[in-house]
Parts: structure tokens; C-alpha cells; sequence
């Protein structure tokens, strides 16, 4: 099983054992992590190739050592909504660990459709890296 199909099934069980949760008193560091993911999809929206896989997680930057790679991995994974989104909005999250979060976001497409996303992300030693995203296309459409 390739390393991408391991992390989906990760992620999958994630989800089904601990659901994603609104949270009443947000953590502190989820201003962190979702500075992480803003970040990264600023970067991908720039076509900053470097800027985005330095906010990927540490298995990332082991399978990459180009950043232009990574990229180009990235938009051949279908991630491309992300890359021309025109905005994002934070919805709930659920700590998995204090060092492992799932975020849930939605956002809007270039095709004015919405996605939704569960970002994985965990805290390294330079802080919270996005180390994986569950994208779907959902039935809604912005008005």
C-alpha cells in the first residue's frame, strides 16, 4: 500500500473513531496551526513552491527534496481547488494528541463550488506542519 493510500486510511479511522467537534473554549494553539494552514494555502495560491512545503510536515520534506516536485505533486493529486480557492473558512477541530490535530475547513472554489477539508496537522519541532488533507467537493453551492 502506497504511503498516500496509508494516510488516507489513517485519516479515515481518525475521523470515524474521534468525529470532528465544535470546541466552546478553542485551544491556544489552534491560532498556530490554523496560521499553518493559511499559510500554505497563501503559498499555493502564489505558486510559492518553497513556502508551501515549508509548511508540510517532515515526511514530506523526506519523499521532496525539490519543492517545484512537490508541487506539481500536489496539483496532479486533484489538490488543485486548494491551490485556486478564493477564500477559506475555519470550522471545528478535535485535538487527537497534544502534538495532532484534525481541522475541518471550507472553501471556496475557483468554480464558485465548496469544498470541504479535514487538514491533519502535527506539532514539530518548528511548530504545526500540515501533514495531510482530505478534500471533497460537496453539493452546496455559494451564493
Amino acid at each position: 500500500m502506497s504511503k498516500r493510500a496509508w494516510m488516507g486510511v489513517v485519516l479515515g479511522l481518525a475521523l470515524a473513531v474521534t468525529p470532528v467537534a465544535a470546541q466552546d473554549k478553542p485551544e491556544p494553539a489552534a491560532v498556530e496551526w490554523q496560521a499553518a494552514i493559511a499559510g500554505q494555502i497563501l503559498a499555493f495560491r502564489n505558486h510559492d513552491a518553497p513556502g508551501a512545503l515549508r509548511l508540510a510536515a517532515a515526511s514530506f520534506h523526506e519523499t521532496f527534496s525539490d519543492p517545484s516536485e512537490f508541487f506539481l505533486q500536489i496539483i496532479a493529486s486533484g489538490y488543485a481547488p486548494i491551490m485556486e480557492s478564493r477564500s477559506q473558512t475555519f470550522g471545528p477541530y478535535k485535538l487527537i494528541s497534544p502534538d495532532k490535530v484534525l481541522q475541518e475547513l471550507k472553501i471556496l472554489g475557483k468554480d464558485q463550488a465548496i469544498y470541504e477539508a479535514i487538514y491533519v496537522l502535527s506539532r514539530e519541532k518548528d511548530g504545526w506542519r500540515v501533514s495531510g488533507v482530505q478534500l471533497m467537493k460537496t453539493a452546496a453551492v455559494e451564493v
